[in-house]
């Protein structure tokens, strides 16, 4: 009891340590996207995001290989094994340099080929899109080379590290926008922005590879490599690929297919839909950056009970900490878009309200992705759950090939979110012994009460409301947080969970 008692206080510590980097970056990031869309311009807004996407396509085979290297050394912890822990270090820090290399040349060849051949982008601008692709790559491949070093913060739970170097890298980049925005000079501005922004991710990277350095003993690179490690973690990773071809298909796939049919204008509105989900969603990802080392470690140590305590209230917390945050953005969404940013292109208003729905729904699976990659055995469930994201891809371009509007990507990913997370239940409880009828019962049939009942409430109360503007915005918002925060309490919460917050209000009193 002692143990798993200091477990949730690290946790609570972890999150709130995360929690107060994600609301100072929420609060500049929501800032600075307004002023550079207003400085780049709509259409450069929009080849920035297509084609920084573009080449996230090639951190294909380093997101798969990157929560390998995660799963591992946090399964090594959690057993002890450092002898085994440093092996591991090694060993994937070599293969990733490695796998730089190869980047480099896919994306010099491939990746320039059909940026210039195949992009809807103004032909004007191409030369500046060139620009931003080669500083991505550039980013990209420090970056690939850096995934064992923060995976290793992560295993650790040293969140404060994220924490204080994440602020870091919000006031580098606030200074850069100011400076692109206000500061006059004769260079293409987009050019400068992300030549600017691969100055500030190569100095970050080299301040993660300090920490590690003065704080772990095995981020120590030796030319070392483990036939029987390599051996687990390729074939981790192997199967793994397929996830991550269809996340990758899911979202820089189907931005391309939204260049291509409708234009970079479009990939604007759907940036600006990302930015507020991104800013909404970080919260809920903070506790699960917190939650999810706990999962894998107690899976290593056996600890089964506290295992899938972590993954129910894991799900379901995540939940409520992004739906409080959602409502009042789900009903006001026209009103914050045009206080934030004054103009804004077709199709946003739709787009945000769409993918913090997408995003409710995918949340729900954190938990479950992470127990999976646990159990190491990911063959059979990245076929079928990874095959049922790809239709992501051949599902929106029938219908944007079929002429229905952009916003039908969207109610795809929503429908394949929902298979997903069934298939990922039908799976771990064959692999651990996962109940479907109580995770249905205590997180899904829980969470869908909460957000119904909080929704009809605020919407109810909101037809009473006949003031408009400024005072309308702060009395729905209002009335959405207190009576979501009300339905999480009385529905959401179970008696020992309604006990716990009544006895930390307590104490902080």
């Amino acid at each position: 009891m002692t143990s798993r008692s200091e477990n949730t206080k690290r946790i609570a510590k972890n999150t709130l340590m995360l929690y107060a980097r994600m609301l100072f970056s929420m609060l500049v990031s929501l800032y600075t996207s307004r002023v550079i869309l207003n400085a780049l311009g709509v259409e450069d807004y929009g080849i920035y995001n297509v084609v920084g996407g573009f080449v996230a396509m090639f951190s294909l085979i380093s997101n798969s290989l990157s929560s390998s290297v995660s799963r591992f050394l946090t399964f090594e912890l959690g057993r002890g094994d450092k002898l085994r822990l440093k092996e591991t270090f090694s060993t994937s820090m070599l293969v990733h340099i490695t796998l730089a290399l190869i980047v480099f040349i896919l994306a010099e060849s491939l990746g320039v080929w059909f940026l210039n051949s195949y992009m809807t982008i103004p032909s004007n601008r191409l030369y500046a899109a060139n620009w931003v692709f080669q500083a991505s790559v550039i980013s990209f491949m420090f970056g690939l080379t850096c995934v064992p070093y923060n995976a290793s913060i992560a295993s650790h739970e040293h969140m404060s590290a994220f924490a204080y170097i994440g602020m870091l890298d919000v006031i580098f980049r606030l200074l850069i926008v100011l400076f692109i925005a206000y500061v006059p000079f004769e260079f293409d501005k987009l050019i400068t922005y992300s030549l600017l922004l691969l100055g500030v991710s190569l100095l970050l990277q080299c301040i993660y590879l300090w920490y590690c350095r003065k704080n772990f003993d095995e981020c120590r690179f030796r030319l070392y490599f483990n036939k029987e490690c390599w051996k687990e973690m390729s074939a981790f990773a192997g199967w793994n690929f397929i996830g991550c071809t269809a996340g990758l298909l899911k979202d820089q796939g189907v931005n391309i297919l939204l260049n291509i049919f409708l234009g970079p204008v479009v990939n604007a509105a759907r940036g600006i839909a990302l930015s507020v989900n991104t800013a909404v969603n970080g919260f809920a990802g903070n506790f699960m950056a917190a939650v999810n080392p706990q999962i894998t470690k107690s899976y290593a140590a056996g600890d089964r009970d506290y295992m899938f305590s972590l993954v129910e209230r894991g799900s379901r917390f995540s939940f409520y900490i992004m739906f409080i945050l959602a409502l009042p953005i789900l009903f006001e969404t026209e009103f914050i878009l045009t206080l934030w940013l004054k103009q804004y292109p077709e199709h946003t208003v739709n787009f945000v309200r769409l993918v913090l729905i997408l995003s409710l729904c995918d949340i729900l699976s954190n938990t479950l992705i992470t127990l999976q990659n646990s159990t190491g055995k990911i063959r059979n469930y990245q076929l079928a759950v990874g095959g049922m994201l790809m239709m992501n891809f051949p599902l929106s371009y029938v219908c944007l090939k079929a002429g229905l509007p952009p916003e039908s990507v969207w109610m795809i990913s929503i429908f394949v979110s929902i298979c997903c997370l069934l298939l990922r239940l039908f799976f771990l409880r064959k692999m651990v012994k996962l109940s479907i009828h109580e995770f249905f019962k205590n997180v899904c049939l829980n969470v869908i009460k909460v957000a119904l009942l909080s929704a009809i409430v605020s919407f109810v109360m909101m037809t009473f409301l006949v003031c408009t503007g400024w005072k309308h915005f702060l009395l729905t918002s209002a009335v959405c947080i207190v009576s979501s925060m009300i339905s999480v309490y009385m529905i959401g919460c179970s008696k020992n969970e309604r006990a716990f917050i009544k006895a930390r209000i307590f104490n902080f009193r």
